[in-house]
């Protein structure tokens, strides 16, 4: 699930992006440790809302909620190009290219002169004391890595998941898809956006949710009765 849902997302594109300019270890790592997190934080909410919302109505919400994304990912599918990767692609190469330029700029203006006013934030220093211990690379991989996967559908899936089955299942077998997307991504990033056809990935992964969503709603009928 987690395969056909982040092949090709926005997080499968900065990974490959990055490392076409940068080392393929940290941006991997990076990414992947990103990934991690994220796939952590979505299973811990997912096994803690049982303890907030009967196992059994988790699992007809789990149930919509795999129907509602099913659904619109084959609207999306339905609609999308042939060459929907390569626009993808492009796109977020851009946007990749703006805050470099902005970060350049934002450096000559200051010159490197020290900020005697103290007026930097804690979120500041946070971001300084992670550039110090890793690369500038590893830290902007890790970021935008993780605020693309925010409130992504394989985010929420995660959570339905880790609220409908064992949460430890869960959150390895996300890591793994996780992980290998993120490979992908980045030893051959360029090559898949040409290749793929995000189009049918997303008609698959369409079929696949709606799938999900009949099993959760037949296991509860199938409790009931």
């Amino acid at each position: 699930m987690i395969g056909v849902s982040e092949l090709g997302d926005k997080t499968f594109f900065i990974a490959a992006i990055m490392a076409m300019k940068n080392s393929r270890f940290i941006v991997f790592s990076a990414a992947f440790c990103s990934l991690i997190l994220m796939s952590v934080l979505s299973a811990a909410l997912g096994y803690a809302l049982p303890n907030l919302i009967p196992r059994e109505y988790m699992n007809y919400l789990a149930s919509l909620l795999f129907l509602c994304f099913g659904i619109k990912m084959g609207f999306e599918g339905y609609n999308m190009s042939g060459e929907e990767a390569e626009h993808e692609m492009e796109e977020i190469s851009e946007e990749l290219l703006e805050k470099d330029e902005i970060e350049r700029i934002e450096s000559a203006e200051t010159g490197g002169v020290a900020d005697e006013t103290n007026n930097s934030s804690f979120k500041e220093g946070l971001v300084n004391l992670c550039q110090f211990i890793f690369s500038p690379v590893f830290v902007q991989t890790f970021i935008l890595t993780f605020l693309a996967e925010w409130g992504d559908r394989s985010q929420i899936a995660t959570i339905a998941l880790a609220a409908a089955q064992n949460v430890y299942l869960v959150t390895m077998g996300v890591i793994i898809g996780h992980g290998f997307c993120t490979c992908l991504a980045v030893v051959g990033g360029k090559f898949l956006a040409a290749k793929i056809s995000v189009k049918t990935v997303t008609i698959i992964g369409s079929i696949l949710f709606i799938a999900f969503s009949i099993i959760y709603f037949y296991e509860e009928m199938t409790k009931i009765n």
